[in-house]
């Protein structure tokens, strides 16, 4: 598999233009001059990577809207005699969201042809407990992340509706600033977040289980998976249980085209592929999108992403999500 460098974390590298005194820093005029655009985009890099990752679920695509963004705003921002921007976070984030949404379109004609089913890009940070490092992931996860699952959900939602439930939900902008962002009026923006509010609430519970009872559970079933043991399977599993394996027609060991469902289709494939397709990987517990989750190595390469999610009272397994496209563990360190 061919790696690639993970994103950098930074502003792109371009030059600033914008103007630059030589006095000395002592001096009062040098200690306020105006900071350069590369300042300002750095300054709110992390929170717009979470928007626009939360939008379009993807790493790559991601990336591609900051540069946009980027491109922007350094362009306004040194444009000579230009009027000074006032609030310059509210300016970005409504480039980036704006961009995301013109992006969508492209993403969703990816996906109509995409061979089986799609999963987000996962953002694969450190183990839990162990110290943040400055990883693509990881500087995303400063911010504000949502589970696997809830990406999944958010999918199905209009791009309107997704960006405007990530908005409110997700970073808590009110609806008035929201309708500033995409040029609507609040009472427009009122009835989107209603409607994608329901709509994800009537597919996933509002109260989940601690990142503690995540990790005992996820290791529990690793344990039974490459175990073959199916009865500890049947026992962990809910009977609703769905399971999805993204190999994006590259992975081996692909489960299929279609997603699994029902307890006892889903433990008895698992325990005919998982003993034989896990011999020789390493199984690292690392952090998901927020959420404590399953990093299968073959030796050094990432092999598969594996996430769980979880009934409310945290008992069962009621979703299975495997990301094995080596695509989108390209950045997975």
């Amino acid at each position: 598999m061919t790696h690639h460098p993970p994103p950098d974390p930074r502003p792109p590298a371009v030059s600033d233009d914008s103007p630059q005194t030589s006095e000395p820093a002592s001096d009062p005029v040098a200690a306020r001059r105006q900071p350069t655009a590369t300042e300002v985009f750095h300054d709110h890099r992390e929170l717009l990577f979470s928007l626009v990752y939360n939008m379009l679920g993807g790493i790559a695509d991601t990336e591609d809207v900051l540069q946009e963004t980027w491109l922007s705003w350094s362009t306004r921002y040194q444009a000579p005699h230009a009027p000074s921007i006032e609030g310059p976070r509210a300016y970005l984030v409504r480039i980036a969201v704006n961009r995301a949404l013109a992006h969508q379109a492209a993403v969703t004609r990816r996906r109509e042809t995409y061979p089986g089913p799609w999963l987000p890009e996962p953002l694969v940070g450190s183990a839990p407990g162990a110290p943040v490092e400055d990883d693509v992931a990881d500087v995303a996860l400063r911010g504000e992340s949502v589970s696997m699952a809830l990406m999944v959900i958010l999918q199905t939602l209009t791009p309107l509706e997704r960006g405007v439930f990530v908005l409110h939900e997700v970073f808590g902008y009110p609806h008035t600033e929201i309708a500033r962002i995409f040029d609507r009026t609040p009472a427009a923006i009122r009835q989107l977040a209603h409607r994608a509010r329901e709509h994800v609430h009537a597919r996933r519970p509002r109260f989940q289980p601690t990142a503690h009872v995540r990790q005992q559970v996820t290791e529990r079933f690793m344990a039974a998976a490459l175990g073959g043991d199916l009865d500890a399977l049947l026992e962990i599993l809910a009977p609703e249980v769905v399971m999805c394996t993204d190999g994006g027609g590259k992975a081996r060991g692909s489960t299929g085209r279609h997603p699994v469902r029902g307890r006892d289709s889903v433990a008895r494939l698992i325990t005919a592929i998982a003993p034989t397709s896990g011999a020789g990987l390493d199984v690292a517990f690392r952090s998901v999108n927020g959420d404590p989750a399953v990093l299968l190595l073959a030796g050094d390469a990432p092999y598969a992403v594996l996430v769980l999610d979880l009934t409310p009272d945290g008992d069962r397994v009621r979703g299975i999500y495997a990301v094995a496209n080596p695509d989108k563990l390209s950045h997975v360190d």
